[in-house]
């Protein structure tokens, strides 16, 4: 297949940080009442998730509610001993950001019965009973798909012949998982000319995302026109995975990521890669004010969703200096 070229593609949405300014009620109820929240994240697998879990931090310090925080280290059955230990210890609301989607019925059903709300962040869940949780505060996964599958149409439509893509999954039964894969095999359906020729999971880390572009790289090497990562970190592995065996990233093979965090720019700026999804971290402004209202008994949205856009390389540089994570 002739060498794929890049072409210019818009951002979708003018702004990468995440305003969310607080509404004079929600002003009001923190300042009359300090809220005690238990924060289960799941881990620091990361530059998104650190970023997500300093949000939180400061975001719940500024609104002088103590947080109680609970590191996972990429493990479900650590959140859901931090949500037990929150219950015991009558927290006013429990935010999780829940690792997988399935698991959670019995000890949300626990919180539920203790009437603690839980809001959901940055993952969603799938349990029988859906009033076990408040409110969920993210991102539309499957739509990230979708913008990440079309500007692969967009930037290949001018080049001919089969377009071999490899695909390095999230971590295996995680919404942002299931929903990007969804999104973006639901764009490229129909069009045979664009091939998932290898998937398979990178665990949302650097590390392994470079084990697995080796492997793929050994069984398919230069049959594969382009990646697309899950998350940034994934990439970035990956594209050391394709420099060490003489391939150049960004060129030889196109390099699609999710999450538009500060060493997706630098890749992109140094021609490493080609475009990042935006999935916004800075979540902790819309999750202290969701907690002041469900700590006042308020109806919520059941989806909070944030503002992200689509970042190519031909834009990295100017929007680089914007970046806060």
């Amino acid at each position: 297949m002739r060498q794929l070229q890049r072409r210019t593609f818009t951002v979708i949405l003018a702004g990468a940080g995440l305003a969310a300014a607080w509404s004079p009620l929600a002003r009001a109820q923190a300042a009359g009442k300090k809220l005690v929240i238990g924060f289960a994240q799941t881990g620091a697998e990361s530059e998104w998730r650190t970023a997500n879990t300093e949000s939180v931090k400061a975001a719940a310090k500024a609104a002088g509610h103590e947080l109680k925080f609970s590191d996972a280290q990429q493990k479900q059955e650590n959140q859901i001993k931090a949500i037990r230990s929150f219950i015991t210890q009558k927290v006013d609301v429990i935010i999780l950001a829940p690792l997988v989607t399935t698991g959670w019925d019995t000890v949300l059903k626990e919180a539920k019965a203790a009437k603690i709300p839980v809001i959901l962040e940055s993952r969603n869940v799938v349990v029988k009973d859906t009033s076990t949780w408040t409110t969920f505060i993210g991102s539309d996964f499957v739509e990230e798909g979708r913008r990440a599958a079309q500007w692969l149409l967009d930037n290949t439509k001018n080049t001919t012949g089969t377009v071999n893509i490899v695909e390095l999954q999230g971590t295996v039964g995680s919404d942002p998982a299931i929903d990007r894969k969804k999104g973006f095999d639901e764009v490229l359906k129909g069009n045979a000319r664009y091939k998932v020729i290898r998937s398979q999971t990178g665990d949302f880390t650097r590390a392994k995302g470079k084990e697995v572009m080796e492997a793929f790289l050994k069984a398919e090497g230069k049959k594969i026109n382009v990646l697309y990562a899950h998350n940034d970190d994934m990439a970035i592995g990956a594209i050391q995975a394709i420099e060490e065996a003489g391939l150049k990233p960004g060129k030889d093979i196109l390099v699609i990521g999710v999450a538009a965090v500060k060493g997706a720019f630098e890749a992109m700026i140094a021609g490493k890669m080609n475009v990042s999804v935006e999935c916004n971290p800075l979540l902790g402004p819309q999750l202290m004010e969701a907690a002041a209202k469900a700590a006042a008994g308020q109806t919520l949205p059941r989806w909070i969703k944030t503002i992200e856009g689509v970042f190519p390389a031909e834009v990295a540089a100017k929007e680089f200096p914007n970046r806060k994570y």
